[in-house]
């Protein structure tokens, strides 16, 4: 009985420390230092947990409040909430249609500080479950360290999809989606043995996407909404370094062009020959594929007019039937009187909009860090109307963007953290056309990011698992040989 006495004589007096050392508490008016950053942020109803940390803390609290339900959640520095009671959260806000408000309060420097609480606001506009991205180190003598991973957005679920140690390090190129479709999408997979591998109806096929008469293999590449054509730039890239403080690297073109590739032919598709020599790159396919839009600039000389080279944003039509291009281009936007330079256009699913990227100059924007996201409606036929998105972007490189299914969710790569690392960024774009503020891609601790050195390139979203993984492209690289593919000579309607 005295054994018990003592114990329950520890209780309280521990309970009454505790209480006793959160009555001495500073309140404050200002939101707490949270990393990552997810205050007042809009939230999927299929998101994971948003497991935060409070910069500087040794203790800290978290409530959770939605209507008169309440959920309190401690930790040392860190905020871990259990699936269950996060999707039932979610699920009731989505439901009730109220926001889940936070406070939180931390113990930084041995003082107990209240801030002022935010809100996660819920719609029912699902993200696509899956996001893809490459993962290399951001430097240009690492390169031939590469993933490529597969994560599953509603938990904390990774797998990697290829690795470039099963393929004797060759370089890998980003992973591309078709229609966010999981069972059509490819990457490229260079150098003796590679070829661009073809995931289509879930059956791996590796194509060598180059013909003598071309500038070099298929590069920069989009999915017809069909699933049989693909959009490619051909391009003599070469890398350099700047001296100049503040950029890095630059990758410009001495000379890029356009063709499609048709998968069930094994055909290529080259730009029509009687168009002026410039510079044609970054194609996508409008959304119901009779169109196809590319960034084009007048050729100069390079590296020393870099600074001067700005893309307008141009399209084209495409007639699937005829396997043929159209004889003019039109131009949709000109970046080039507005200072800017038009990289990596995507367009929505749904038609409405063409998501792009702005930077000062030239087509290699990941280490500009002037990059920003802007917003073309293509539903304005007469005016050009760009939201320049100005609750989305920071002051570092904003790019690598690819929307989700529905056309009410984009995610892009951003620097904003540190200036070095890219990370997925999630963005609600609701039905009025209003960019709300984004967030990063959640992970099951959050101090991931600060202790994975690797950069995010080019996420892109699905609306499932795909069909292979790194053991499937190991074989495919080591036994399989790169079909051949052959030019077509008519290429007009």
């Amino acid at each position: 009985m005295k054994r018990y006495r003592f114990l329950f004589g520890l209780f309280i007096f521990f309970h009454l420390a505790a209480c006793n050392s959160l009555s001495h508490i500073t309140v404050t008016d200002t939101y707490p230092p949270l990393y990552p950053d997810y205050s007042d942020v809009t939230l999927p109803v299929n998101i994971a947990p948003l497991n935060f940390m409070v910069t500087g803390a040794t203790a800290v609290k978290a409530e959770l409040l939605l209507e008169d339900e309440s959920k309190t959640f401690r930790g040392r520095n860190k905020i871990s909430i259990p699936m269950r009671t996060w999707r039932r959260l979610l699920q009731n806000s989505a439901l009730l249609q109220k926001d889940i408000v936070v406070s939180v309060t931390a113990k930084i420097q041995g003082t107990w500080y209240q801030y002022l609480p935010f809100h996660w606001h819920v719609t029912t506009d699902s993200l696509d479950p899956y996001v893809s991205y490459r993962l290399i180190e951001p430097g240009y003598e690492v390169w031939n360290t590469i993933r490529l991973a597969e994560r599953n957005v509603e938990n904390f679920r990774e797998r990697i999809i290829a690795d470039n140690r099963q393929t004797d390090k060759r370089c890998m190129n980003c992973h591309t989606y078709g229609n966010q479709d999981p069972s059509l999408s490819f990457f490229h997979l260079r150098g003796p043995g590679g070829g661009t591998v073809l995931n289509r109806e879930g059956k791996l096929r590796k194509l060598d996407l180059h013909t003598e008469e071309l500038l070099s293999p298929a590069i920069y590449g989009n999915f017809h909404p069909s699933g049989r054509f693909a959009v490619f730039s051909t391009n003599l890239i070469v890398p350099g370094f700047h001296t100049k403080k503040g950029e890095r690297l630059e990758v410009y073109d001495t000379a890029s062009d356009l063709i499609v590739a048709d998968f069930e032919e094994n055909v290529i598709i080259p730009f029509p020959s009687d168009f002026p020599n410039e510079f044609r790159t970054f194609p996508v396919f409008s959304a119901d594929g009779s169109y196809i839009y590319y960034c084009n600039a007048p050729q100069t000389t390079l590296p020393d007019s870099i600074f001067d080279v700005r893309y307008d944003l141009l399209r084209i039509r495409f007639n699937e039937q005829e396997r043929t291009w159209g004889t003019k281009a039109d131009t949709v936007f000109s970046a080039s009187s507005h200072g800017v330079s038009v990289c990596h256009p995507k367009t929505s699913p749904d038609g409405r909009y063409l998501l792009f990227t702005a930077a000062s100059y030239g087509t290699f924007p990941i280490w500009h860090q002037e990059t920003d996201l802007w917003l073309l409606d293509l539903q304005e036929e007469e005016t050009v109307i760009i939201d320049r998105l100005p609750g989305v972007n920071s002051n570092r490189s904003d790019t690598y963007h690819s929307w989700s299914s529905n056309s009410r969710w984009f995610v892009f790569a951003s620097k904003r953290d540190d200036g070095m690392y890219g990370k997925p960024y999630f963005c609600y774009l609701d039905k009025e056309g209003k960019a709300h503020k984004p967030f990063v891609l959640p992970q099951k601790n959050p101090q991931k990011y600060r202790h994975t050195l690797v950069s995010y390139n080019l996420p892109e979203l699905s609306t499932g698992k795909l069909p292979f993984g790194s053991s499937d492209i190991e074989r495919l690289y080591r036994k399989t040989a790169a079909e051949k593919v052959y030019l077509k000579k008519t290429s007009h309607e």
